[in-house]
């Protein structure tokens, strides 16, 4: 294949699985109840922290495969089996513990219980992307995705009005089985002569250990944060920011398209300044574009957003601001954490650990001080002080007289730049 053509595959197949979610949130949302799709979005934010885990941990560092033909093919079944082993026992973990979170009719329990169910397929075709674009075969990753967006997405728009958070979790769960079967069979032929050896991704030095750290203080941190107010709080809170952050889902796809192919075009600006420049215009680019959107929403008319949320809409709407602004911050953040990758990237790890910890503790405050839009008001006040940190740190290093050159990920075992 083509790099052209491979690319746009690529980013063709990470905006339909950020699409396949963003779905997802949507028709939950209007099939279940206001209450239903709080505790919907509760298990959501479990999956989404063990997603991210999985993809730091298994994803980032199946794609920095080198060597042999066949000993990255034996990385990507290795890669493929453990995630089904270690989802299998997280789901298994999930299930045992569901008993045990506070809820008077028990739904959060049943939802929890639910996802350990349906969690080794869920992660087990999120880790065929992986394998496929290590394998530079992204046409066979975006085959499967399409399938998974029109299987989610018919499945849960035939479930009836008010469906329980618990069903639509095995629904939702299920409908990438499909998607799941298909991945294995494109990648069957190309796997066929590698070996399974899963106990690897155990191994001292394997850099998927690096990428979950920060993964986790970036974060995770504050996903656990917010299902903590669905547990001890109010899970109405939870149902309300997750529904007004899935509206700007069209803005994480253009994050994580600027994430993954931002460095190697900043890498050729000519300098560290020239870079940090280019870096900026960007910034302000995804910011403008966040604006505008934000702007969109806000001036939504209420029907629309009820058939967009349903009776999420009423709680939903009134952060649209707060989120807006929290946007336009990250549009900036994110384009600081790439300067930093390509200039400096050791220094991202110290960034996010103590921002996010900062992001953290806004949130709760905020909630505290202000409910729920006090927390969304929280979390935008965390990504603007990041940013702002982020730029700071990104100018002292381009104004440094011998800028630091790039360190592979392999080479210094350096996450760097997820942001």
């Amino acid at each position: 294949m083509r790099t052209r053509t491979a690319v746009l595959c690529s980013v063709l197949d990470q905006g339909v699985a950020a699409l396949t979610n963003i779905v997802v949130v949507l028709v939950a949302a209007r099939q279940s109840t206001a209450a239903g799709f709080a505790v919907f979005s509760v298990v959501y934010t479990v999956f989404a922290v063990l997603l991210g885990l999985c993809t730091a941990h298994v994803g980032q560092a199946l794609v920095l495969e080198k060597g042999a033909p066949r000993a990255v093919r034996t990385a990507c079944r290795s890669a493929v089996a453990f995630t089904a082993c270690a989802a299998a026992g997280a789901g298994l973990l999930a299930a045992a513990v569901a008993a045990a979170v506070p809820g008077a009719d028990g739904a959060l329990a049943a939802g929890l219980a639910a996802l350990g169910l349906v969690l080794p397929v869920l992660l087990t075709q999120d880790c065929l992307r992986y394998v496929c674009s290590v394998l530079r075969q992204p046409h066979r990753a975006l085959a499967a995705d399409l399938v998974r967006l029109a299987v989610a997405a018919t499945a849960l728009a035939l479930q009836p009005a008010g469906t329980g958070p618990a069903r639509l979790v095995v629904v939702w769960g299920l409908s990438a089985l499909p998607a799941l079967l298909l991945g294995l069979a494109l990648l069957a032929p190309l796997l066929r002569d590698a070996r399974t050896e899963p106990v690897r991704l155990l191994r001292r030095g394997h850099l998927g250990r690096r990428f979950a750290v920060e993964f986790s203080v970036g974060n995770a941190g504050t996903q656990l944060a917010v299902i903590g107010l669905g547990v001890w709080a109010s899970p109405l809170a939870v149902g309300a920011l997750r529904g007004a952050t899935t509206l700007f889902g069209p803005l994480n796809v253009l994050f994580n398209a600027a994430t993954g192919f931002g460095p190697p075009l900043l890498t050729r600006a000519g300098g560290p300044a020239r870079t940090a420049r280019t870096a900026a215009l960007a910034g302000g680019v995804l910011a403008g574009v966040a604006g505008g959107w934000a702007a969109v929403l806000v001036l939504l008319p209420a029907h629309w957003g009820r058939e967009l949320l349903g009776d999420t809409w009423a709680a939903a709407s009134g952060l649209l601001p707060a989120t807006g602004s929290q946007y336009v911050l990250m549009a900036f953040g994110t384009c600081a954490l790439l300067t930093l990758r390509v200039l400096a990237p050791r220094s991202t790890l110290p960034l996010q650990l103590v921002f996010s910890l900062f992001s953290v503790c806004c949130l709760l405050l905020g909630y505290a001080a202000g409910g729920v839009l006090g927390a969304a008001w929280g979390l935008c006040a965390g990504s603007g002080c990041k940013a702002a940190a982020s730029w700071l740190r990104a100018a002292r290093a381009a104004r440094a007289p011998v800028p630091q050159p790039p360190v592979s990920a392999t080479a210094s075992g350096d996450p760097g730049g997820t942001s």
